[in-house]
């Protein structure tokens, strides 16, 4: 995982800034968690900022791009925590379990450590209609996904149960997680923008360089439009994110 980060982590700063929409959510299944360990916090998106928060992160790219305002850091992994048991109100972990050596035992520290509540943005191609990103594209971000990214009710198992809310993505999202650009297809287009979305660097450049080859034809022949005009009438789009919500007892 460190060694992902330490590649892709560059300009993350600039590129994963927080959908204020998406952060509301996250904040409301936080409830009254008066401190948060923000466990895979990367630059500090999602953090919140009204709350005493300490963030975990492996990679050292990550930790130097957070501001001098964001949270204080340290170097660590989610499967070994260095703190007491119950150290604090909430656990957060946002789009971050796949990248984890070991599931099971990231979830296991989490709720070792918090006392209340655990809170995990996750993603899972399973059970939804694919999106027109991986289904016509980039078929390949799927295969890997699916080994990646643990089912839904295994986590929830894991966490010894939970909730299950739906995160759709607005269609101006101001993040730039995987299927944020849902209704920007061109937006895909661009390098720099692939280079702060983990799934590209799951599969290989030839696959990147012709699912990119493809979807520029398309955009320019309107065969996107033709094929997605159902998706231009929307104002958010459910891609399979989904916020997992554990109260602990």
């Amino acid at each position: 995982m460190t060694a992902r980060y330490d590649v892709i982590g560059a300009g993350y700063a600039t590129r994963r800034q927080p959908d204020p929409r998406i952060e509301r959510q996250i904040g409301k299944a936080l409830g009254d968690s008066a401190t948060v360990l923000n466990v895979g916090a990367g630059s500090g998106s999602y953090e919140p900022r009204d709350r005493f928060v300490v963030a975990v992160e492996p990679s050292m790219v990550q930790l130097r791009q957070r501001r001098k305002a964001a949270a204080p850091a340290i170097q660590g992994v989610a499967e070994a925590l260095p703190f007491l048991d119950r150290s604090f109100d909430a656990c957060l972990a946002v789009l971050t379990v796949h990248h984890w050596s070991d599931g099971a035992a990231g979830l296991k520290e989490l709720r070792r450590v918090a006392r209340h509540r655990i809170v995990i943005l996750t993603h899972d191609f399973r059970g939804i209609d694919l999106p027109w990103l991986v289904r016509d594209y980039f078929p390949g971000i799927v295969v890997q996904d699916r080994e990646r990214f643990a089912p839904i009710e295994e986590v929830v198992a894991d966490l010894g149960g939970a909730r299950v809310d739906a995160v759709p993505i607005p269609a101006d999202c101001a993040d730039g997680f995987m299927l944020a650009h849902w209704r920007q297809p061109e937006r895909y287009l661009d390098a720099s923008v692939r280079a702060a979305m983990s799934g590209f660097l799951a599969i290989p450049e030839h696959e990147v360089e012709n699912g990119v080859a493809r979807l520029r034809a398309d955009l320019d022949s309107g065969e996107w439009r033709r094929r997605n005009a159902a998706l231009l009438d929307l104002d958010a789009y459910d891609g399979g994110y989904r916020l997992i919500v554990a109260e602990l007892r």
